[in-house]
This record gives structure tokens, sequence and C-alpha cells, in this order.
């Protein structure tokens, strides 16, 4: 099951189970079913419940919201993540507020999906990852999805919170599928450690010289790094990929990071006030004195994302970027 199909059936899901749940967002009802097909089908299903709306994002993350605070379930899609900043007052300044602000703590069930991310050529204003411009919202949970973690799974975590959400999703994780059963390749198994954290490792979950800690959209070329440290240089790496990324606790890792004689965060986003930045801060923080190299953030240039194929692979990070930032940080 490709990714893209495993969120169009953890929709339908939480739809057929919740009958107050909604889904709100731009051409979403069929025939077209999104950008990104996800919710094809689903208006042919659920009539009156996946709905179309104007093509305005604060007013779809605004009605959302209303609907979660009335007690509702909803989940809104914005059809390119970039153009999340049109609801930033509608997420920062009334859904995450809401939670606590009215002198007791009331649950909002709201789920705000983003597709994000580069590699298709659709250039400056269509390419972006910008979790970083929510990091630390008070009241406002963020989450990624990746081939590890099953949707249904996810929606319902997410929605036992009964706090506000954002959902990235990586554009090109759509197209790929979904790993079943523990071994992710040729090389390389998986295994669920505490909470949300799935672990990837080759052999010896033991025995490493680097943890690399990854979200969702960047974990295939995460992979294709490890695959060639391992075979070309002999540095073994352990992965660590998270579905929540806000709030993120470090604290059950430490005794993993402890073994590590390097810890990488790489993210696709560009530098400064990072995802990445928060958890190379948490861990030097918690184990100064401990780890023998400080912790490397590997993340795209410092530049708009070109819509030339070859220009957007220089931009964002790639396979080749990780391998040679770990082998540098290692070696160099």
């Amino acid at each position: 099951m490709r990714v893209a199909e495993n969120l169009n059936r953890a929709l339908a899901g939480l739809l057929e189970s919740d009958p107050a749940a909604w889904i709100l967002g731009e051409d979403i009802a069929d025939p077209y079913g999104g950008a990104f097909k996800i919710t094809r089908g689903l208006s042919t299903r659920f009539p009156g419940r996946v709905v179309t709306t104007p093509l305005s994002e604060g007013a779809i993350v605004g009605a959302a919201a209303g609907l979660a605070l009335g007690g509702e379930t909803a989940v809104a899609e914005i059809m390119f993540g970039d153009f999340a900043t049109l609801a930033f007052d509608q997420l920062v300044n009334f859904a995450a507020k809401s939670v606590s602000m009215y002198g007791q703590r009331v649950p909002l069930r709201l789920i705000v999906r983003c597709p994000v991310g580069g590699g298709r050529g659709y250039g400056p204003t269509h390419s972006q990852s910008l979790q970083k411009h929510l990091i630390g919202v008070p009241g406002l949970d963020l989450y990624e999805m990746s081939p590890f973690h099953d949707a249904g799974e996810l929606l319902a975590g997410i929605l036992s919170r009964e706090k506000p959400a954002v959902l990235f999703e990586d554009k090109i994780l759509y197209t790929r599928n979904m790993v079943a059963g523990p071994a992710v390749d040729d090389l390389h198994v998986h295994d669920r450690i505490e909470g949300d954290i799935v672990r990837v490792y080759a052999e010896d979950p033991e025995a490493y010289d680097c943890v690399l800690i990854a979200a969702g959209g960047v974990v295939e070329r995460t992979l294709a790094a490890m695959r060639a440290l391992l075979l070309d240089e002999e540095i073994s790496c352990l992965l660590l990929v998270p579905s929540r990324l806000y709030p993120f606790d470090v604290t059950t890792l430490l005794p993993i990071l402890t073994r590590a004689g390097l810890v990488c965060v790489i993210e696709e986003g560009t530098a400064g006030g990072t995802w990445g930045a928060e958890i190379a801060y948490q861990v030097q923080r918690r184990m100064w004195g401990v780890l023998p190299r400080p912790v490397l953030s590997v993340h795209s240039s410092d530049s708009v994302i070109p819509a030339a194929v070859h220009l957007e692979d220089r931009v964002l990070v790639q396979a080749d970027t990780i391998r040679r930032a770990i082998s540098e940080a290692l070696h160099g």
C-alpha cells in the first residue's frame, strides 16, 4: 500500500467511526479528490461531510477550528503546505489558544494536513518545508507522516490528545510504499521503541557509529546515505524516525545517543530556528561532556527552491549531502 492510499484509508476510517467528523479543503470532493488524490472517493461515500471550500486557507482552517471548538472533529487539507502561511492567524491566535484561554481546558479535535517538500519541480512557492515556522507555539502539536507510521494509528493518536495539530506529509512520500514487516530493504530492519519512534538499523541495534534523527520526508534519502556509508566506508548508522515533531522530549533517547560517536539531525527545511535545531539544543544540553562531538545538523541550502530539476537538486538536501556531512564530521 502506498502512503497516499494509507492516508485515504485512515480518513475513511475516521469518517466511518466518527459521525461528527468533517474534512474540509479545496477541490477535495469527487471526481477530483484533492490535488494529490488523498480524499478520492470519500465525498461519494460520506456525502455532506467532505466539503469542498472556497480558495481561502484562512477560511478553511478557521471553519475547521470552529467545528472542533463546537465539539466536532475536523480535518482541514491545505492543498500545498506553503499556503499554511495564509492560515497562520487561525492556527496560532485561534486554534492553539482556544485549548486553554477560556479558564478551563477545552478539547479541540483538529488536524490540519499540509503536503510539503520539493522534488517535483513545482518551484519556490509550492515546494517548501515550513515546519520551523510553527515550532514552539503553545497548544499546537506538529507531526509528520512516514512510511513506518500507519496513518490510521497516527490520526487516532493525534485526536485522542484533543489538541489542534498540523500533520506534514511529504509529497514525494505519497508515491512510496508503506513499510510492511520488519525488513526495510536488503540491509536494514526496523522496530518500534519508546512511544511513536521507529528505529532502523543494519544487523545489530546496539552497535553503531552514528545516530541519525530524521522525520518522514527525508527518510528515503537518509536510508540511501546509510547504505553508502556502511558499504563504502564501514560506518554503521542507526536511524530514529519520530511521527511527533513538537513537543519532542529526548529523554527516552538518551541511552541510545550515549553510545553514538555522532548524533545527526536531518531535515529538508532551511537552517535557523528549526525542529532539528531544537533537538540539537536538547541533546547538547542534556549530554554536555558525554558526546564526543557536537550535534550535527543537515538541511537544505539557504535559497528559494528552483523549478528546474537539476537546480532543485542542488538546493534540497540529498542522500549525498547527508553522507558527505557525516563522513566529514567523523573523519574530517
